[in-house]
């Protein structure tokens, strides 16, 4: 284990070097193993959030960390102007998997999503004429932080400063039906939306409003994008969010845990989107390199594993009791949701606090939109993990309450 890092000049180098985009722990992680992270004092924390939402496979799992090695002792990356085997591999795997006919990778979530905008607007100017453009967007959500990602992104202070900005993008509140019956219309090129919000407060999304999502798409012939790069890949207790209230989108979009740590993004469509893009339509330099799809690759095929999303069912049933039992008796907590290991705990004050305190104690959790925590540990997380977490957070929360 290496542990030979003085932490101060570590922090006081990213002070001087790093752009200050980031408020920043006073902690360096040097190590880490299955649900465990290890700073440069040796001190543990288990982690449920995860890297936010990326490790759902923990830190140390052999298949993953074998197949970016054997990856590394032969290509890291050769260009798009090529055929690449483990890109082709994880391509196949993704789309054998889904409801999707083909795959395009990036490096990003945010890429991701930049590539479905435009696979969405290429595909109506394409049927329709330039005048369908609208993308439609929902309150409380978060896709990104490029200038266009932003702009479906709801939150005013993320755009401020960056102006002018990209126009086509509209606002409706999400699981409102009737609000999106409003907005929908023949100038829309697409409904976006995360079929669990996790930077809006961790909430699912009603499958009578995914009806409705779906039903309007079809109705104006415009693409239904799912936004799974932090509900996807297992995260649900399903390897993607929508399978488990089984209505299909025209495009999916996915990061974060697809490659267990390393960099990528992916966009997986059907029909007609699937076959828009063309020779010079979009395109990346790294996106789909070797390493990055070697490494998702094997850890879409340990998702896969027989019994494997089972289990994240059963500890998303388990931690999700401990949390409601928690509220039971704690006036602080105002209500427990979300689904399989993406749960959420809003508070009735502020949670800024209790994650800081909750470090103090080795768990690292997260707080959005001021009072709600966030739990997304790895998948892999175990039972007396989960006790341990909820019993400092009980023993945290009665401290505050006195």
């Amino acid at each position: 284990m290496k542990t030979a890092i003085d932490k101060q000049s570590v922090i006081k180098t990213a002070d001087q070097y790093l752009m200050n985009t980031y408020s920043r722990q006073p902690i360096v992680f040097v190590d880490g193993f299955e649900s465990t992270l290890i700073d440069s004092e040796g001190k543990h924390y288990t982690d449920f959030l995860a890297g936010i939402a990326v490790t759902n496979l923990g830190y140390s799992n052999e298949k993953v960390k074998s197949a970016m090695l054997q990856q590394a002792n032969t290509l890291v990356h050769t260009s798009n102007l090529f055929h690449i085997e483990p890109q082709v591999a994880l391509a196949k795997l993704l789309c054998d998997n889904s409801f999707a006919d083909k795959a395009f990778f990036s490096n990003s979530g945010a890429e991701a999503n930049e590539g479905a905008i435009k696979l969405a607007r290429k595909r109506a100017y394409l049927t329709h004429g330039s005048e369908k453009n609208e993308i439609v967007a929902m309150k409380g959500s978060f896709h990104g932080r490029t200038l266009a990602t932003m702009n479906m992104t709801d939150n005013a202070h993320y755009r401020e400063g960056y102006g002018p900005h990209p126009s086509g993008f509209v606002f409706t509140p999400f699981n409102d039906s009737e609000a999106l019956k409003q907005v929908v219309g023949q100038q829309t090129a697409a409904i976006i939306l995360e079929p669990i919000q996790g930077e809006g407060g961790v909430y699912p999304a009603t499958q009578e409003f995914l009806q409705t999502a779906r039903q309007l798409a079809d109705q104006y012939d415009c693409a239904l994008i799912f936004d799974e790069i932090q509900c996807g890949m297992g995260r649900s207790g399903y390897m993607f969010a929508y399978e488990e209230l089984a209505i299909e989108p025209d495009i999916i979009t996915l990061a974060k845990a697809l490659a267990n740590g390393l960099p990528i993004g992916a966009i997986l469509a059907k029909g007609d989107y699937a076959t828009t893009f063309q020779p010079g339509s979009h395109g990346t330099t790294f996106g789909g390199n070797p390493l990055a799809t070697a490494a998702g690759k094997a850890t879409v095929e340990e998702l896969l594993k027989e019994g494997f999303l089972d289990t994240v069912k059963e500890k998303s049933h388990y931690m999700k009791k401990q949390l409601l039992n928690l509220q039971a008796n704690q006036p602080l907590i105002k209500e427990v949701r979300g689904k399989g290991l993406l749960l959420g705990l809003e508070l009735n004050s502020a949670g800024a606090t209790i994650v800081q305190e909750m470090l103090a104690k080795g768990f690292i959790i997260n707080c959005t939109q001021g009072t709600i925590l966030r739990f997304i540990p790895p998948l892999t997380i175990s039972y007396e993990e989960i006790d341990a977490m909820v019993t400092a957070l009980t023993d945290l929360l009665g401290e505050l309450e006195v």
